[in-house]
């Protein structure tokens, strides 16, 4: 299984609508980019103010996910005006 953090650094000026990420934005992500399961971390502590995960059954498939990801890029301004920071994993446990 490959999973795809999405962290959003915190920071002063910065801002970030879970409301809208949890109702719209993953409602795209579900459909343009078809991880088997997404999950979203509202940030209590720590240096990220959010943190979305896209689960995918290999790496084809989140390449493949991947490929069909530039709605889902267009929307991110609709929601923050963080850079995010992306980290990919292989789940060995």
């Amino acid at each position: 299984m490959i999973k795809v953090s999405v962290m959003y650094p915190a920071g002063e000026g910065k801002t970030f609508d879970m409301e809208y990420y949890k109702s719209k934005h993953m409602e795209i992500v579900d459909r343009v980019m078809k991880p088997e399961r997404t999950e979203c971390d509202l940030g209590a502590d720590g240096p990220y103010m959010a943190i979305g995960h896209l689960y995918f059954a290999s790496m084809d498939a989140m390449k493949a996910g991947m490929g069909g990801a530039g709605e889902a890029l267009a929307d991110v301004p609709n929601f923050t005006n963080i850079e995010p920071v992306v980290q990919t994993s292989e789940i060995v446990g």
